[in-house]
């Protein structure tokens, strides 16, 4: 439990918190040259290191102090979504992997990261405009932290995705150096940019279907588009409301979507007027023309099961008119104890998640906010604007290498927007040096998720952690995520 708290001390740079029009920065020259200096104290292949410390933390116990809060009778579903596979294990362990990876070799610089960046959280939205467009597109974990933390988690989904897609171990090595060349490609590229040029970098639908090489990925990417056109307000009224004494009622489905007492109702609903007063002001005039019809609970993802999250059914001037709206409690990062220790850098951590999606995505859903129901703290979203995924089960081994370049162009592109572009490319440089050091790290870390997932195995038939009768028997498929 100790390391899990312990803050661990960056070796070097960190990006600015002050910013003014007056002072000229650091120059690009300068920046690269500082980056390069960083491989004589933290060597490209030291990145490749993963030998777990004989103090690494117990992740049953890690996994159980991230349960603290959460809503009890909720958490064996959370645990059965881990059970299903080493791969459901990773997406739910994002506080596991922080402790670990934070007391590995680090350069210290340190641009907003996503904090949870595995292969499935990258995926498709629409635009302001409504224009699909492919991002990296969870931000629960969202916080600044060293760029390497970021790649290193999703190099290791990358491998154990191949391993239960059934790739050999070259195979996913070549997976895991692709993603990795693309990132030091792109961040190297965007490095030289214009600031706004890199501002405005964005990989929409049309794009992602020129960037794809393989046919089979190009046959996922149109299912997957084709799946996230139907994925709107309207088109989810059929499925998740229906008509009750002569009004709209969202349905439930116990335990994932269940009703709300009275008191609670009007607490989120008074937490919905104040979240308009958190988005623009030309989207809160749209939005002040809803009326709020229904609220309830859903659960929704792996890593956020048995915390709070909301679906609000907003209607317009006509029954078809409708949006709902997506709450999610927001809770501290898992990266905050390693960048800042107990100290406190974010007053309300839906506003940390809201304002670091807007930083890490070249454009966001114009409706993304942030309040509060009571003492806990929320961000809010759309709930059906065209999200969608590509089918990580689905995609045969060509496909997983080619895309994983494309989400390694995601990431850098990401982390290019906010802090440390130059720093980044100087120290990553135009060689394969990185690619095959980041190769051994995901083997490595890929064989400790499996360890850790036969530990969770394991706890679960001794009763350490609660799980839904029959899940250790069951069909995996059966307690993944719908």
């Amino acid at each position: 439990m100790k390391a899990a708290r312990r803050h661990v001390v960056l070796p070097s740079v960190q990006s600015e918190s002050f910013f003014s029009l007056r002072q000229r920065p650091t120059s690009r020259r300068e920046r690269y040259a500082i980056g390069r200096g960083l491989r004589s104290a933290v060597p490209r292949s030291a990145l490749g290191e993963w030998q777990p410390p004989a103090d690494r933390a117990d992740p049953i116990s890690l996994i159980n102090l991230s349960h603290q809060g959460r809503v009890a009778e909720l958490i064996p579903i959370r645990v059965g979504r881990m059970i299903s596979s080493p791969y459901g294990f990773l997406r739910g362990t994002a506080i596991v992997m922080a402790a670990d990876v934070a007391a590995l070799p680090a350069t210290g610089i340190m641009p907003v990261i996503g904090g949870d960046a595995h292969l499935g959280n990258f995926g498709f939205y629409a635009s302001p405009e409504g224009e699909l467009v492919i991002d990296l597109n969870d931000f629960d974990e969202a916080h600044p932290g060293c760029w390497e933390w970021d790649l290193r988690r999703l190099v290791a989904s990358i491998w154990v995705a191949g391993r239960e897609n059934g790739a050999r171990e070259d195979q996913c090595a070549d997976a895991v150096r692709s993603c990795v060349a693309a990132y030091r490609n792109e961040v190297r590229f965007l490095a030289d940019e214009p600031l706004m040029k890199r501002a405005y970098s964005r990989l929409d639908v049309e794009r992602l279907q020129d960037t794809a090489n393989e046919a089979s990925l190009q046959a996922e990417i149109d299912r997957a588009v084709r799946r996230a056109r139907r994925r709107t307000s309207d088109r989810a009224l059929p499925r998740f409301t229906r008509e009750h004494h002569g009004h709209r009622q969202i349905v439930e489905e116990p335990p994932l979507i269940t009703r709300l007492p009275a008191e609670e109702y009007e607490a989120v609903a008074e937490a919905l007027d104040d979240y308009l007063d958190t988005i623009p002001p030309q989207w809160r005039r749209t939005l002040g023309g809803y009326t709020l019809i229904d609220v309830a609970h859903k659960v929704v993802g792996v890593g956020s099961v048995g915390l709070r999250a909301y679906i609000a059914l907003l209607e317009g001037s006509s029954p078809g008119d409708v949006v709902f709206l997506q709450l999610k409690q927001a809770r501290r990062s898992v990266l905050a104890p390693y960048v800042h220790g107990d100290s406190a850098w974010h007053d309300h951590q839906g506003q940390r998640v809201a304002e670091y999606q807007q930083a890490l995505q070249t454009v966001s859903d114009p409706l993304l906010g942030w309040t509060s129901v009571g003492q806990r703290q929320y961000y809010v979203r759309q709930f059906r604007n065209m999200k969608g995924s590509i089918g990580l089960d689905s995609i045969d081994v060509p496909a997983l290498t080619d895309y994983a370049g494309i989400v390694g162009h995601l990431l850098a592109k990401g982390h290019a927007r906010t802090s440390g572009a130059s720093m980044i490319a100087g120290y990553v440089g135009s060689s394969d040096k990185l690619d095959h050091a980041l190769s051994r790290f995901a083997a490595a870390y890929a064989d400790q998720t499996e360890a850790d997932h036969a530990r969770l195995l394991q706890a679960v038939r001794r009763g350490e952690l609660p799980a839904p009768e029959g899940a250790l028997d069951a069909d995996a498929s059966a307690f993944r995520p719908r």
